[in-house]
């Protein structure tokens, strides 16, 4: 058997799967509140109990934070991660933690044909190419997949963090809002990129006065989820500042997808993961993604080249970890 996990700020989801003609086929799997519990090895404990006594071959975890030296200390969560300890726990010498963008970067190797929508056709590779993976969802994550020409290896990044680069008057502008908001004055693209930072992106164009905020909207925006409720109103199209929000959002999502393609030539494709994508298919449908995504100047062209999908599969961090535990 072997055991995988994808570890998040509010939940965490664990999967047993048996080898099976090169891949893995599940027996179980379940999600637990991380809040409910004091660490991931009280979560094992829970999951494990009606399989006491079976022997795993390997386990992998996807893990929000950096992973360095089989240590992690976990996003949002005040749980220590740490592959030795793992290993005891379990009676396994084969353990490994990946950063959560690891995993999911992994897992896009997996998906199937239905689990994917396309934004890009571009020109496919027949041999293993880097591919690079962006993710917007609580947070920001990225993360690369180096082709060697017949695998794939999962390389971490803490991209997200990284200085958001504005691209004309209108962005510049908003650089320099948010500036002034966060005590530490720095503007990441995880600012924008995100469901905090969709917040973040309407609040500027309300108070820059792009349109006029409705009393209902802001009852709405006060009583929930704010972001989910722009997103929800903005895909109706029953609210300017919601259309251009997300509009807005859309475009700094392809531009920073381009950037991070080019950092790592990633020829062999590009995949949007995380939780907001699949949610707003339409507007990245729209032509506005792909046309931030291939504005780079003299490399224009080979973006325009790069195949670009978006995963639909919310257990691909999983399957990723189940799929990388079988290299163990």
């Amino acid at each position: 058997m072997i055991l995988a996990g994808d570890v998040g700020g509010t939940k965490t989801a664990l999967g047993l799967y048996e080898p099976s003609g090169g891949g893995v086929q599940p027996q179980r799997e379940a999600s637990f509140a991380s809040h409910d519990y004091a660490s991931l090895t009280d979560v094992l404990t829970e999951f494990l109990k009606p399989h006491q006594g079976r022997p795993l071959q390997a386990a992998c975890f996807g893990v929000p934070g950096a992973v360095i030296d089989g240590h992690a200390a976990t996003t949002n969560l005040p749980w220590l991660v740490e592959e030795k300890e793992l290993a005891a726990f379990l009676n396994t010498p084969r353990v490994k933690l990946l950063n959560d963008l690891e995993a999911t970067a992994y897992g896009t190797l997996f998906l199937q044909s239905t689990e994917v929508s396309v934004l890009n056709t571009g020109t496919p590779r027949t041999r293993a190419a880097n591919v690079a993976v962006i993710a917007a969802g609580t947070g920001l994550g990225e993360a690369i997949l180096y082709g060697d020409g017949t695998h794939h290896h999962p390389i971490a990044s803490e991209g997200g963090h990284a200085d958001f680069a504005p691209r004309g008057d209108e962005q510049i502008e908003m650089l320099r809002y948010l500036r002034d908001r966060f005590a530490d004055g720095h503007v990441s693209y995880e600012r924008v990129l995100s469901g905090p930072g969709l917040h973040n992106i309407y609040n500027f164009l309300r108070d820059t006065r792009f349109a006029a905020e409705p009393q209902w909207l802001a009852d709405a925006l006060a009583g929930g989820d704010a972001s989910a409720t722009i997103a929800a109103h903005a895909l109706a199209a029953d609210d300017a500042l919601c259309v251009e929000a997300l509009n807005l959002f859309a475009g700094i999502y392809g531009a920073e997808a381009g950037n991070l393609a080019l950092k790592c030539l990633a020829v062999g494709g590009v995949f949007v993961a995380g939780g907001i994508a699949p949610k707003i298919l339409p507007v990245l449908h729209s032509g506005r993604f792909m046309r931030s995504f291939t504005d780079k100047g003299r490399f224009a062209e080979l973006l325009r080249g790069i195949p670009v999908k978006v995963a639909l599969n919310p257990r691909t961090a999983l399957l990723g970890a189940a799929h990388f535990a079988l290299r163990l």
